[in-house]
C-alpha cells in the first residue's frame, strides 16, 4: 500500500470532520450527514482495488 493513500485518507477524514462540525453548528444536520457519507464513499472507492488484490492473493495462497 502506498503511503500517499494513507495521507489522502487522513486528509479526507480531517476535512469531513471539520465540515461536519461547521454544518452541525449551522443547523444543517442533513448536509453534515451527506458530507460524511460522501467522504466515506470516496475512501471506499480508493480502497476497493486493494481489497480485491488482497482477496486474489489469499485465494492464490490457499489454492496451492
Amino acid at each position: 500500500m502506498e503511503i500517499s493513500l494513507l495521507f489522502k485518507i487522513a486528509a479526507v477524514g480531517i476535512l469531513v470532520s471539520v465540515l461536519g462540525q461547521v454544518l452541525k453548528h449551522a443547523g444543517r444536520e442533513e448536509q453534515a450527514f451527506l458530507t460524511s457519507l460522501a467522504g466515506l464513499l470516496l475512501v471506499l472507492f480508493w480502497i476497493v482495488p486493494y481489497i480485491s488484490k488482497l482477496f486474489e492473493t489469499i485465494q492464490a495462497l490457499f489454492s496451492l
